[in-house]
C-alpha cells in the first residue's frame, strides 16, 4: 500500500495500523508531504536497515546478484516524444491535413451543405494547431541532452522492456544470494545497464565487504558486459561474473567468431582456426581505449577464408586490458551455475515489488521523488523478509 489516500483511510479503520501509529491519523496531504520533504532521510533509513541486517549476520556471504528492471512512470506514452516518435507524429498530422484539404476541395465542386464545409474547416484548423504544438515540442526535444521530452514527468524516459516500449525508470538492485535481501538499489532514467555494474557493485561492497582488502563477488547478465566496468571492478577488489555479449554478428553469418582465435601470451600473437598466426601490427585509440590490431598475410590463400571474412584479411582487435575480460570469461566457465543463481536471486524481489505496486507502478513524479518511493518499497520488502527469517520479536529487539 503506497497511496497516501489509502494510508489515510487505513489509519482510521485498521486496528493493527492504529496500534503501530499510536492512533495517529494524518490526512493524505500530511503523508504525501512527509514523503516529499524527507526523501534523503528515508533513503538513509533504508540503508541503515541493511546495515542492521549485516549486524544480524544475515549478509555473511559476500555474493550478490545485480540486475535492473523497468518500472512505469506517471507519464502516458502519448505524452513522451523521441525523435522517431516525433517524426512519425508530424507525418501523421501532415497526412491528416492533406486528407481533409482533398475532401474539402472535392466537396467545393459538389456544392455541399454549409455545415459540412464548416466541420472540415474546423478539423483542418485543429490539425494545424496540433502541428504548431508539435513543432514547439520538437524544439524542446532537440534541446534536451538525450533528444527526448516527457510532458507529465519530465524525468521519465522511453525504454524498452521485454521487446515493448514503456515510459518510466530503470530500477537497479544488488540482491544477496543467500536470503534475497536487497542490499543496494538505485533509480535511474538511463535505459541500458551497460554502465551500471561498477556503481551498483560499489554500493553493495560498502555494506557487505567495506574494508579495502575484503572481496565482494557479483553476478550480472550480459546487459552489464563492458570492459571498462570489469576493469573498474577489479581495481575495487570486486570479482565479477558477467556473461559476455556477442554483438559482432559473425556467428549469424556462419563465420568464425572472435572466440575461435586463441591468444598466445608469450608471443603476443593470435592463432586462427586454420592454424595461422596473426601478428601484431599497430595500436590506435578507439573511443578512448588503446586497441591493438593483429592479422596475417596468409588470408589470401587460406582454404577457410569463406568461413572467416569477406574482406582481404581477417583482423582481430585486442584491448590493452583484455586480460581482465579473459579472466572474467574463465571465472564464468568455472562457475557454470552463475546465471541460474542470478535468475533465482533477482527475479523474486522484482516480482514481489511490482506485485505490491500494481499495474501503474510509481505514483510520484520526478527522479528524486521516485527514488524516495522506491526506497520505501525496498525498506518494506527487506523488513518483511527479515521478519520471515528471524521473527518479529528478534527484529524489534535488534532495532531497539
Amino acid at each position: 500500500m503506497h497511496s497516501s489516500r489509502r494510508l489515510e483511510r487505513e489509519a482510521q479503520r485498521n486496528v493493527e495500523l492504529m496500534w503501530l501509529t499510536g492512533r495517529l491519523a494524518p490526512d493524505f496531504k500530511t503523508i504525501a508531504d512527509f514523503r516529499k520533504d524527507n526523501g534523503e532521510a528515508i533513503r538513509l533509513v533504508c540503508r541503515e536497515f541493511v546495515m542492521l541486517c549485516r549486524k544480524l549476520n544475515l549478509l555473511t556471504d559476500a555474493l550478490v546478484a545485480i540486475d535492473g528492471s523497468k518500472f512505469k512512470a506517471v507519464n502516458n506514452r502519448d505524452k513522451n516524444f523521441t525523435r522517431a516518435k516525433m517524426k512519425r507524429r508530424l507525418l501523421e498530422v501532415e497526412a491528416g491535413i492533406e486528407r481533409y484539404l482533398d475532401r474539402l476541395a472535392t466537396m467545393d465542386q459538389a456544392e455541399p451543405a454549409q455545415d459540412t464545409t464548416q466541420q472540415l474547416e474546423q478539423k483542418i484548423t485543429a490539425m494545424k494547431q496540433e502541428m504548431a504544438r508539435l513543432k514547439k515540442l520538437e524544439t524542446r526535444m532537440l534541446e534536451a541532452p538525450d533528444k527526448q521530452v516527457s510532458l507529465t514527468d519530465p524525468d521519465a524516459r522511453s525504454m524498452k522492456s521485454r521487446g515493448i516500449g514503456i515510459v518510466g525508470y530503470s530500477v537497479q538492485t544488488a540482491v544477496d544470494t543467500t536470503h534475497h535481501l536487497i542490499v543496494a538499489h538505485d533509480v535511474t532514467n538511463i535505459g541500458t545497464d551497460r554502465r551500471q555494474l561498477t556503481r551498483m557493485a560499489l554500493q553493495a561492497k560498502s555494506v557487505m565487504a567495506p574494508e579495502s582488502n575484503q572481496v565482494l563477488r557479483v553476478i550480472a547478465d550480459q546487459g552489464y558486459y563492458r570492459g571498462e566496468e570489469l576493469l573498474a571492478c577489479k581495481a575495487a577488489n570486486i570479482i565479477a561474473y558477467v556473461a559476455k555479449s556477442d554483438t559482432s554478428g559473425k556467428r549469424g553469418k556462419g563465420e568464425f567468431s572472435r572466440n575461435q582465435f586463441r591468444y598466445i601470451t608469450k608471443d603476443d600473437e593470435y592463432e586462427c582456426p586454420a592454424g595461422e598466426r596473426l601478428i601484431y601490427r599497430f595500436t590506435r585509440e578507439e573511443a578512448g581505449k588503446q586497441i591493438r590490431r593483429y592479422w596475417t598475410s596468409a588470408c589470401v590463400r587460406c582454404p577457410l577464408k569463406s568461413q572467416c571474412t569477406p574482406s582481404d584479411y581477417r583482423r582481430v582487435s585486442r584491448w590493452e586490458h583484455e586480460e581482465v575480460v579473459e579472466a572474467t570469461e574463465a571465472r564464468l566457465a568455472d562457475y557454470p551455475d552463475a546465471m541460474r543463481t542470478r535468475r533465482a536471486t533477482v527475479e523474486h524481489p522484482f516480482g514481489t515489488l511490482k506485485g505490491w505496486m500494481g499495474s501503474t507502478h510509481f505514483l510520484t513524479k520526478t527522479l528524486d521523488r521516485v527514488s524516495t518511493e522506491m526506497s520505501l518499497h525496498v525498506l518494506a520488502y527487506n523488513m518483511k523478509r527479515v521478519i520471515n527469517l528471524i521473527g518479529t520479536k528478534r527484529l524489534m529487539e535488534a532495532i531497539q
